[in-house]
């Protein structure tokens, strides 16, 4: 299985090798549209990859994409752009198959991070149950729903209501607010931590921390690494996206 970071390692490395197209315009606006807000450039409007005009579903959503556009340089590289990216995902592949979406990303429910727990060293024991345990707890609460946990990485079968509890509280909800659940789902590796920042439970650097409680405790016992610095750093900004899009 391919992990989140090769998944980014991938894109990035395929982002460098297409050379970036320069900037081609002046100014990045927004103005009303009847779906929400269309971003346009130099006054005319922007268009996904699929063709559909780049329209935001709120203005703070779409005040971020403009920033976006606005901050590109001499060339425009979309590494730095993940809520273009996001917005466009949403429209061009969410929008239409949201109950396949939704189903990809509940599928974590069944091996969801906060299950799986350390039996060594009891220091990140400590810090896994500090921060996940109120986690389950709000969600067992909230989805009516019951989470065993494990030792160690063996697959523990969760009990079988919860996927239909779960797929309940998703029915209905918009493909923006989809594919930013379904994006902090997969950066953080939980789609209940994903639930709680869309719920307001968590804010997102508080579900953020709850998620890198093991690659912390081994920066701290054994110190960074540059490139998982930087990796980190792409990933923290898509998360940030996500969250302003899904709630």
């Amino acid at each position: 299985m391919i992990s989140r970071d090769q998944e980014i390692d991938a894109s990035v490395k395929r982002a460098n090798a297409v050379p970036l197209p320069k900037r081609f315009y002046q100014v990045a606006a927004i103005r009303p549209h009847p779906k929400g807000f269309a971003i346009a450039l130099d006054g005319k409007s922007v268009r996904t990859p699929g063709k559909s005009e780049l329209v935001a579903p709120r203005r703070d959503v779409a005040e971020a994409l403009v920033a976006e556009w606005s901050a590109q340089g001499e060339f425009i590289d979309p590494k730095l752009m993940p809520m273009t990216r996001l917005v466009n995902s949403a429209i061009d592949g969410v929008a239409g198959q949201e109950a396949e979406v939704a189903s990809d990303a509940l599928k974590y429910a069944g091996s969801d991070l906060l299950c799986y727990r350390a039996d060594f060293p009891p220091g990140l024991m400590v810090l896994q149950a500090e921060y996940w345990d109120p986690v389950l707890a709000w969600a067992e609460a909230t989805f009516d729903c019951r989470f065993k946990t494990t030792v160690g990485v063996g697959y523990i079968e969760q009990p079988t209501d919860n996927a239909s509890r779960l797929a309940a509280t998703l029915a209905g909800i918009d493909p923006f607010a989809l594919a930013g659940l379904h994006s902090m789902t997969t950066l953080m590796g939980s789609v209940l931590l994903a639930l709680a920042v869309q719920r307001a439970h968590l804010t997102p650097g508080a579900a953020w921390t709850a998620a890198h409680v093991d690659e912390d405790f081994q920066v701290s016992q054994w110190g960074e690494d540059a490139e998982a610095v930087v990796r980190r750093e792409f990933r923290w900004r898509d998360m940030q996206a996500a969250a302003l899009l899904g709630v």
